[in-house]
This record gives structure tokens, C-alpha cells and sequence, in this order.
């Protein structure tokens, strides 16, 4: 539904530093017809005007005194309990349906804080940051909200100039209109969370997001470049899915041999956290991803290797490292609180890898499965297929797990129609 009316942004900022450009921020916020709600987060001074939300109700939100802030040992100190004050406040004025959205401004400092808040707002409430340090890998991906927009602050940080101004007005006007047009998420029938890649690599999506739609459940489908994982992960802990169809790990694999492409180092592990039935296989566990534009890594410069577009490239692991990532596959799933199911495809976890194809190495992959045997914890059902995890008998072994669960009341039933 689009809302109607002015729509509410809380501007976040340093007013003592910023107060310029926070100033310009609420003019073109106000010029569009939203309405600015000024929370500002100095420690040291206040602004030349006077917010809605001042320091002081910021630092009382994290159960502290600005003054104390003040002198809590140094900037980065100070600035994180301004960020936990500013997080719980801004979600304060969410639930009692006082903001519509919010757009924060800084370097380094703002940035951390900034992300903080995003973090604490569901999915759906416009969040806008303008960052010194936008598209940064200063920002790691675990920080990083779920629906998190992010412009960088050209020509910032002293004063306002016209290239300042320029990426302002436009950051203004994106999260008013994101206010103004946003469709929030309505939870008509229960969702199931499936992780995946493109279908030339991984086609289980295909059979088994019309199956259990027409079993009545909405799937949102996560694509695991790094931030599609992130996502899962996010709403994962927010408790947002009835189940979770966790089949391509990649992201894992990507994170314990230290690639950039990866979810944060809980990846695999808030939906069992939360207690949310999951059913797990380790799609695409045998490849890692790294920068087409940056040199092979030199661990892996002997393996195979593919491109796959100007921005990702691909390499296979061995048979040790493989058995590296089993283990940690492993470990993760033994954090699990809810039923918890592993499929492992034996004939194979990504299209490359079948015989014949340029990817496949049957004595690494064995590696894996024997170790996946030997790892995979008692609390959690192992389910062995000897075929490929593109081949048909996968997806009827995954809808016969969900399916059972749905009978036993493990797995809250569809909606019907």
C-alpha cells in the first residue's frame, strides 16, 4: 500500500559538525513534501538547532548520560554507545509509527552508527546512508541491513558545495520517495527461505518453488554472491520464515577460505539460532569466489578456473580443503535449536561438476562426502542420495523432508489459495 501523507524521515547526524548539511538534508527533505525528524548524535557539542531528538534522549536510550559517554575512554567508546542509543531509539519510533524512514549522514564514525540503526529496522522501512565510505570493503557484509541503500558522500565532509549538494538532494529525494512508494511486507502465507545461484549452476528452484507454492507457502528465493546470504541471514534472525531451504553454501566456503565474496562469519547459522526448521545441503561448496579483476589467490593459482562475468571468478577447491569446509559446514549446523536436516547429494553439488564437464574432480568430491559423513552431528538427519543435486531425486527428497515435517507440526502448514 502506498502511504499517504507526509512521509516521516529521521535524519540522523553530528549537528555539531554537520549542521550545514544535515540543515540542506531536512530543506530538500521538507522541499519534496516529507516531513524531517532531526535525531542528532554529537558527544561533544550541540547543533545550532534544535532536533526532536536530541544527545541527550540518545545517550538516555543507552541507559547512560552524554556525559558519561563523554568521558567513556575514547572516540570509538563514546561513539558506540552513542550507536546502541540511536539503534534502540530509532526502533522506538518505528513501533510507536512515528518515522517512515530515516537517512543518516558521516565518515567512518557516522557510517558505524549508521549501520547500526539500519540493522535495527525491519525490512521494508526505507534506510538511507550517505557515506564517505559507501560500497567500501571497510563495511563488512554482516553490517550491512537487509534492504540498506547507500550513496557516496562526494565532496563531504567540510561544508557544503555543489558536488555535496548534488548527492544530497538526491539522497533526500530517494528516501522520501522510497517512503512514499514502498510496499512492506505482508505475511499472507508462511515463507520458506531458499538459498540458490543461477539456474545454469543450481536448478532445484525451479521444481520446488511451484511445489511448495501450490502447497501453499510464498519462497523468496536469496542468490549467494555475498549479500543475497546476508539477507537470508538478516531475516533469519528476525525470525521472518516458517522454514528455511539453506542448498547453496558457497558463502561459507567463500568466508572460511577468506574470500570477500562472502555472508559474515554466521552464515549457516541464524535460522538454527532462531529455532527455524532447516533443511541443508551444500550446493556449490566446491568452488571459491573471488574478484575477476583482482589476481588468483595464490593458494589457489594451480586449480581450475573460470570467469564468470567482468566482476566474479571462480576457482575449485581440492579434496583437503574440502574436507576443511565439511567440518565447517558441521560445526555450524551443531549450533542449530530447531530440526535440522542435511542432504547430501553424492553424485555431485554444482552443474560443472558432472563427468565430463570441466569442473569435475570425483576424488576431491569424495573427499567431501566422506567427510561430511563422519562430521555431520547427531542432531541433525543426514540424508544421503546418490545422484547430483540437479537431479530430480533431490528435490523429492527435500519436499519428503518438508513434507513430514509439515505433518508431524514441525513446519507450520500452508495457506491455502
Amino acid at each position: 500500500m502506498v502511504r499517504e501523507g507526509r512521509p516521516r524521515i529521521l535524519v540522523i547526524g553530528t549537528g555539531d559538525t554537520k549542521a550545514d548539511e544535515l540543515s540542506f538534508m531536512r530543506e530538500r527533505i521538507e522541499a519534496v513534501d516529507g516531513r524531517a525528524v532531526m535525531m542528532d548524535v554529537s558527544v561533544l557539542g550541540d547543533p545550532p538547532y534544535r532536533p526532536e531528538h536530541g544527545r541527550h534522549a540518545v545517550a538516555q536510550a543507552a541507559g547512560t548520560t552524554i556525559d558519561a559517554i563523554a568521558n567513556s575512554g575514547d572516540e570509538n567508546s563514546a561513539m558506540t554507545l552513542m550507536a546502541l542509543g540511536a539503534a534502540r531509539l530509532a526502533r522506538s519510533l518505528y513501533d510507536r509509527g512515528e518515522i517512515d524512514g530515516v537517512i543518516a549522514l558521516g565518515g567512518t564514525m557516522g557510517t558505524d552508527l549508521a549501520l547500526d540503526v539500519a540493522l535495527a529496522l525491519p525490512l521494508g522501512v526505507p534506510k538511507f546512508v550517505v557515506s564517505t565510505i559507501a560500497y567500501s570493503h571497510l563495511v563488512p557484509p554482516d553490517r550491512i541491513a537487509t534492504d540498506l541503500m547507500m550513496i557516496l558522500w562526494a565532496g563531504g565532509l567540510y561544508g557544503l558545495n555543489s558536488t555535496c549538494k548534488a548527492v544530497l538532494s538526491q539522497a533526500c529525494g530517494a528516501v522520501v520517495g522510497a517512503a512514499r512508494a514502498v510496499v512492506r511486507p505482508q505475511a499472507e502465507r508462511p515463507i520458506v527461505g531458499m538459498s540458490s545461484l543461477g539456474k545454469s549452476c543450481l536448478k532445484y528452484m525451479v521444481t520446488l518453488k511451484p511445489a511448495l507454492e501450490r502447497r501453499g507457502y510464498e519462497v523468496v528465493v536469496f542468490h549467494t554472491t555475498g549479500m543475497g546470504g546476508r539477507a537470508l541471514e538478516a531475516i533469519a534472525t528476525q525470525r521472518g520464515f516458517a522454514a528455511v531451504l539453506d542448498f547453496s553454501l558457497q558463502e561459507v566456503a567463500n568466508q572460511h577460505m577468506g574470500s570477500v565474496v562472502n555472508s559474515g562469519p554466521d552464515r549457516l547459522e541464524n535460522a538454527g539460532r532462531s529455532g527455524i526448521p532447516q533443511i541443508v545441503a551444500p550446493g556449490a561448496i566446491d568452488m571459491v569466489d573471488f574478484p575477476t579483476w583482482q589476481p588468483v589467490p595464490a593458494r589457489f593459482a594451480e586449480r581450475p578456473y573460470h570467469a564468470h562475468n567482468r566482476l566474479l571468478a571462480s576457482v575449485t577447491s581440492d579434496g583437503e580443503t574440502r574436507r576443511e569446509i565439511a567440518r565447517a559446514i558441521a560445526g555450524k549446523l551443531a549450533t542449530a535449536t530447531g530440526a535440522t536436516a542435511f542432504i547430501l547429494p553424492a553424485g555431485g553439488l554444482q552443474q560443472w561438476d558432472q563427468e565430463g564437464k570441466p569442473l569435475h574432480e570425483p576424488d576431491a568430491l569424495a573427499a567431501f562426502v566422506d567427510q561430511m559423513r563422519e562430521s555431520i552431528p547427531d542432531s541433525v538427519e543426514l540424508h544421503e542420495i546418490a545422484g547430483h543435486i540437479n537431479d530430480d531425486a533431490f528435490c523429492a527428497k527435500a519436499l519428503e523432508i518438508f513434507d513430514r515435517w509439515v505433518a508431524e507440526g514441525i513446519v507450520r502448514p500452508g495457506v491455502a489459495g
